[in-house]
């Protein structure tokens, strides 16, 4: 029988930094200067020594960057290979063949959710966002989707639902079921019902919110969405030779310069003409807005394979990340090349260091907030608490959680919201897939003493801790989903918050009703 949890100093204090941080978040304020002094705090109540504490205020942000570097190379590599597209204006020729389907932005919000959810139900979010990033998204943008709507669409099909349920490669349900244990086809089941539930909900939800945002299709829009620049918190209009305008916590949805509608004449400040290409140039860039999407549908087929052909090897996870930011490097240089072959190393240079400036500007404010929340997870905190290598740090988080257990009063309500929150918490790290082995012996331990079914408690956790962990904290793959959209990440944080809060809300109760 395990021991029970005595939550220590270090535990309360680490406890009030993630208050501080969810209130700061409510209030639409910067939450770096509160992770910053949480960090600090959390180390110096673990260690006692003031220079310790001070360390940790480096490591943890350090610690943030080698776990989250990969993020931002294929960020920096995709955003590089777009800035080569639009010097030959093959980013604009590439999105041409959408029109039909996406006929307008209503239309392309939808068309972008479906896809988004289907490519990451086979190969994850993680390799499958750069591939929308690099097809679809320009289209939808084209087609009048805003920014801001763009990114929650991508964000809610999927890394919510998709990764929720993960049906198809069955990571999430099988880690659930194991420390459940109960069988995994049990849990994958309800999982897949709660995650469309969800889904559906939030999808609705984000769509009523920014329809009035939702243009036009004109090539303008595209324009405009090419040329911003995004910090955590704020939007700056890049310019040249003139004045930029910022504008902050606002969704980018009106043309500057037009009064917002997409019916003017004139160009948007700030958008420069396009360069003219030569004869040769022309036929490069009728030619590369059909190599990359090709390109990138051909990764696609071969993640696809391996559930079609046994046997087939094909990549998923990691490589198939790295194989997506491969092609986009080779096909930067190559495209980079067509435009003048004489500069081609001195574009591709530039290309590479605006790809790494972007996703820098966006991300680099995410790392002291991911810094903080990777105290709480035994398996990154140790450098960031000064321990010596081979000593196990603690489990701030699971501690937590384990501790108030005891306060969730045993009726089937109270347990299902109970381990939904339970999710909820231990998904704040990012990982979302990190605290299921806690919710899943949570719901076994409670549902079995209660009398309730084991697999649905153990699907609402992993629906708790999936959504928390990828749609609502900013240093989880959703900064690249905001990043490739264009937009701050913490705003994209704060406008997903209500549609999946009432998603879960309502996927609970509709799993209480169902089983």
């Amino acid at each position: 029988m395990e021991s029970p949890v005595v939550l220590g100093l270090t535990h309360w204090v680490y406890l009030c930094g993630v208050i501080a941080i969810i209130v700061t978040l409510v209030c639409r304020a910067n939450v770096v200067a509160p992770a910053i002094l949480a960090t600090f705090a959390t180390v110096f109540a673990f260690s006692g020594h003031f220079s310790t504490a001070l360390e940790a205020v480096f490591f943890a942000p350090l610690t943030a960057a080698r776990e989250l570097f990969n993020i931002f190379l294929v960020i920096s590599l995709m955003t590089a290979l777009l800035n080569a597209l639009k010097s030959i204006n093959a980013d604009v020729r590439m999105v041409q063949p959408f029109k039909a389907l996406m006929v307008n932005g209503h239309v392309g919000y939808f068309v972008l959710g479906f896809v988004s959810y289907v490519l990451s139900l086979f190969f994850w979010p993680t390799p499958a966002v750069p591939l929308i990033a690099g097809i679809l998204l320009p289209a939808a943008i084209y087609a009048g989707v805003p920014p801001l709507g763009a990114a929650m669409c991508i964000g809610i099909a999927g890394l919510g639902t998709a990764l929720s349920s993960d049906y198809v490669i069955k990571v999430a349900p099988g880690i659930s079921a194991k420390a459940a244990a109960v069988p995994m086809p049990l849990v994958a089941d309800k999982a897949l019902v709660l995650s469309l539930v969800t889904g559906v909900v939030a999808f609705l939800i984000a769509y009523v919110r920014i329809r009035r945002y939702i243009e036009a299709p004109d090539v303008r829009n595209l324009e405009r969405w090419e040329s911003l620049e995004v910090t955590a918190n704020s939007t700056l209009l890049s310019t040249k030779g003139g004045r930029a305008r910022i504008r902050r916590n606002k969704p980018q949805h009106a043309s500057v310069g037009d009064g917002g509608h997409g019916g003017s004449t004139s160009r948007p400040v700030g958008v420069a003409p396009r360069d003219l290409l030569t004869p040769t140039q022309e036929r490069w860039s009728r030619l590369f807005a059909i190599v990359i999407p090709v390109s990138f549908l051909s990764i696609v087929a071969y993640m696809v394979l391996p559930h079609v052909i046994p046997g087939f090897k094909g990549a998923s996870g990691n490589a198939a990340a790295a194989l997506v930011g491969g092609v986009a490097g080779l096909l930067m240089v190559a495209v980079a090349a067509a435009r003048d072959y004489r500069s081609v190393c001195r574009r591709t240079s530039e290309h590479i260091t605006e790809g790494f400036v972007f996703s820098f500007r966006a991300m680099s404010s995410v790392l002291p907030i991911a810094g903080f929340f990777f105290i709480g997870v035994a398996g990154t905190a140790a450098p960031i608490l000064g321990l010596p290598a081979g000593v196990p740090a603690p489990g701030l988080l699971a501690d937590l959680v384990k501790a108030g257990e005891h306060l969730i009063p045993h009726d089937k309500f109270f347990v299902s919201y109970g381990i939904l929150l339970a999710g909820m918490v231990t998904g704040i790290d990012g990982s979302g897939f990190a605290g299921l082995p806690l919710t899943g012996a949570l719901s076994g331990a409670l549902g079995r003493a209660v009398g309730l079914d084991v697999s649905t408690l153990a699907a609402i956790g992993q629906m708790g801790s999936v959504w928390t962990g990828k749609t609502m904290t900013a240093w989880s793959a959703l900064a690249a989903v905001a990043s490739f959209a264009r937009v701050p990440v913490l705003q994209a944080v704060r406008h997903l918050m209500i549609p999946v809060l009432t998603g879960l809300l309502v996927s609970t109760l509709v799993a209480i009703v169902l089983w």
